[in-house]
């Protein structure tokens, strides 16, 4: 009988470092669509023109707005992924509970959204880098992260907080789907039915108040708050969930 104790912040963190490289796959695939995103945002977000007799003159602009959202789905992707079996056996090259390998899956996700954030709005520069050289047409009127540093700043918290939340979000629904095949159908077909329903009222649907809920809040203090909570209840429905299911040690 061994008279060392191990604590549930020693097995987190064990869990932790082993996923961090274990997973590294995810981060070459955060590489390759947060590319993706960029090649989509050359021709610019949005825009518009004027013109006088013989004179025209387009406007387009270029942010990281794909980029983010593409972070957004590639966080929710990853988060369904960590779920699936193939990943969640290696927790129990460890002694461990739902509790240390939930908690370390957590912790990955939360790094991997600081990431995410992060390098979704930088890529705003590298946008900016491409347009100006391989865009002749256009004449770039840029701005640096030096004029408005609060901005960007905001900006990377916000991002990263999005990200977080839609990888609680994931995390929720892969353990759902691990629980029962069921929802693997269930899920997505609520999902698109609600669209198609909200499209063919012609009212604001469910799905769009939930979006306009998160996505449309002017107050940064009540975001925080409104982030934070729905992605602690979306992990505290997983962690619960998973309790279902067979406990190995």
């Amino acid at each position: 009988m061994s008279l060392t104790k191990v604590s549930l912040i020693d097995i987190v963190k064990k869990q932790y470092v082993y996923k961090l490289k274990a997973y590294s796959q995810v981060f070459i695939s955060l590489i390759f669509i947060q590319l993706l995103a960029v090649f989509f945002s050359l021709n610019g977000v949005g825009g518009g023109g004027i013109s006088s007799g013989s004179i025209q003159i387009n406007v387009s602009y270029f942010s990281a707005d794909f980029v983010v959202a593409f972070t957004m789905l590639w966080g929710f992707i990853t988060a369904i992924v960590i779920t699936t079996k193939t990943y969640r056996i290696d927790d129990f090259i460890f002694v461990t509970n739902r509790a240390s390998s939930n908690l370390s899956n957590m912790v990955f996700l939360l790094i991997a959204s600081v990431i995410g954030g992060i390098t979704a709005m930088l890529s705003t520069n590298l946008i900016k880098v491409i347009v100006y050289y391989f865009k002749s047409d256009f004449a770039l009127k840029s701005t640096t992260v030096m004029d408005m540093p609060m901005e960007f700043l905001i900006g990377i918290f916000s991002t990263i907080l999005y990200v977080f939340l839609f990888c609680a979000l994931g995390y929720l629904v892969g353990t759902l789907v691990q629980i029962s095949k069921v929802f693997a159908v269930l899920l997505p077909a609520a999902f698109l039915g609600g669209l198609i329903f909200d499209g063919l009222s012609g009212k604001t649907g469910v799905i769009a108040k939930v979006l306009g809920f998160y996505f449309t809040e002017s107050s940064l203090a009540l975001f925080i708050v409104k982030i934070i909570m729905t992605a602690g209840l979306l992990f505290i429905g997983a962690f619960a969930l998973s309790n279902r299911r067979e406990v190995r040690t």
